[in-house]
């Protein structure tokens, strides 16, 4: 019977749904989340009689065909790029992007990963890194003398030390765009990885050419939306049960053929 095969296909997805939703649920209060969202697409159909095949004995054809759907699957878990709400920290190193691009940063390996999470530090030596100890790039070290660190809307990061008239020109953080935000590989730590599907990044300075401004002292919350995500669980839920109650009915209906040939 196909109905067992077809609702089976159906309880996959929806599992894989519930699992999407309770990885945006966990990240609610993760620094630049970016909402992820189960997209799905139908099977093949099995035709049993094909539409537009002449009827016979006469010069019509078959109107409507004999099609049965045999499911769904899963095509793509795509994650959401709008922008979350900003949160302002009064840290000076707290970076928010009001707008469309990255903040760029240096891998482990020397490869350049990209960021929204704007929470960086000063490392060791003096240089900008996010928590995990990432460099900024481009590299901009802060002097062990400067104690007030002023960054603008198009990331130059000023430094004044004790003394200073004026703050001195730092260096200036770069943001980086890309044409597909979608394809970019999302990786732990609230890093991205660039891809084919994303395109090559458009590097620049915020606040040009299409890409958004920073904001100092804020950072940007995740993009979760607590109420969408309680009310898709529920529906998750109960597509679930729908298709569990399929299975069950059609189990029911075997075995009622089954007790009727003894």
């Amino acid at each position: 019977m196909r109905a067992l095969a077809i609702a089976a296909t159906g309880m996959a997805a929806q599992q894989l749904n519930v699992e999407v939703i309770s990885n945006n649920v966990a990240n609610i209060n993760t620094t630049s989340f970016k909402r992820s969202r189960a997209e799905f697409t139908d099977l093949l159909y099995q035709i049993d009689r094909a539409a537009g095949t002449p009827t016979a004995g006469t010069d019509e054809v078959i109107p409507e065909g004999l099609r049965v759907g045999l499911g769904t699957k899963a095509a793509a878990v795509r994650n959401l790029h709008m922008q979350g709400a900003l949160a302002q920290t009064g840290n000076s190193l707290d970076l928010a992007l009001t707008g469309k691009g990255f903040f760029r940063v240096a891998g482990p390996d020397g490869e350049t990963l990209y960021t929204r999470a704007g929470a960086f530090n000063k490392s060791a030596t003096g240089q900008i890194v996010t928590t995990e100890g990432y460099v900024v790039q481009p590299a901009i070290t802060i002097p062990i003398e400067v104690t007030n660190v002023t960054v603008n809307d198009t990331g130059q990061v000023f430094g004044q030390a004790v003394g200073d008239v004026q703050p001195q020109l730092l260096g200036q953080i770069s943001v980086a765009g890309f044409v597909n935000d979608v394809g970019l590989s999302p990786l732990s730590g609230n890093l991205y990885r660039e891809t084919a599907a994303s395109g090559p990044a458009v590097v620049g300075t915020a606040g040009a050419a299409g890409l958004g401004t920073i904001k100092q002292g804020y950072l940007e919350a995740s993009n979760v939306d607590a109420v969408k995500e309680i009310t898709e669980l529920i529906s998750a839920q109960r597509a679930y049960e729908m298709n569990s109650k399929v299975v069950q009915a059609a189990d029911e209906m075997m075995g009622t053929v089954s007790k009727g040939l003894r």
